[in-house]
C-alpha cells in the first residue's frame, strides 16, 4: 500500500472505532457494562470515570451491579446515572447500587434502531470526507508536479477502493446493532 493513503486509512478507521464504541453504549435489553463508559462522577473535584471509582459486574442477564470502594460515593454516582441519558433508575442498599434493564418495548427498539442507522450514516459521512481531502491532498501534488497524471489516478482508485472497505464494515456494523436491538 501507497504509504500516501496511510493517515487517511487510519482517520477512516478512528471513525469506524468511534461508532463501535458508540455502539457499545446502546443498551439492548440485556445488561452490558459498556452502557456507563461515558458515565464520569466527582470524585474529590475531579469527574472521574465511573470504572476508576467502583467494581462494575454483571449478576444476573438484566441488572448490573455497581459497588464503589468508597460508600460516600454511592450517592454520588446515583446522581451521574440519574442525570445520563440511559433512562435507568438505579436502587442501592447503602453500599452497591443495583441497575435493572427493563425489558425494551417494540416503539423503543425501532428508535433505538433508527438511532442506529443514523450515527451509521454519520459514520458514512465522516469516511467520505476523508476520502474528499486525500483527492484534493493528491490533485495538490500533482499541480504542484510532484505526482504524474497516472500516479494521480492510482491514489484515487485505491483511496475508493479503501473507501468501499470501510463503508462495507460501517453498513455490517449497523446491521449487526440493529439485528441485536429488534431480537427479542
Amino acid at each position: 500500500m501507497d504509504s500516501r493513503l496511510a493517515p487517511y486509512e487510519e482517520k477512516m478507521q478512528k471513525s469506524l472505532d468511534n461508532l463501535t464504541e458508540d455502539y457499545a453504549t446502546i443498551r439492548a435489553g440485556r445488561a452490558n457494562p459498556h452502557i456507563l463508559d461515558k458515565i464520569q462522577v466527582d470524585y474529590y473535584g475531579t469527574p472521574t470515570s465511573l470504572q476508576q471509582v467502583a467494581n462494575i459486574n454483571v449478576p444476573e442477564p438484566r441488572m448490573i451491579q455497581i459497588q464503589p470502594w468508597e460508600a460516600s460515593l454511592v450517592k454520588d454516582i446515583e446522581k451521574a446515572i440519574l442525570t445520563s441519558d440511559l433512562g435507568l433508575n438505579p436502587t442501592n442498599d447503602g453500599k452497591v447500587i443495583r441497575l435493572v434493564f427493563p425489558e425494551l418495548t417494540e416503539e423503543r427498539r425501532k428508535e433505538l434502531a433508527k438511532d442506529i442507522k443514523k450515527k451509521g450514516e454519520n459514520a458514512k459521512v465522516a469516511i467520505r470526507n476523508i476520502r474528499r481531502d486525500a483527492n484534493d491532498g493528491f490533485k495538490k501534488l500533482n499541480k504542484a508536479s510532484e505526482i504524474s497524471e497516472d500516479e494521480l489516478k492510482e491514489l484515487e482508485n485505491s483511496t475508493q477502493k479503501i473507501t468501499d472497505k470501510y463503508i462495507a464494515k460501517i453498513d455490517d456494523a449497523v446491521e449487526s446493532k440493529t439485528k441485536e436491538i429488534l431480537t427479542v
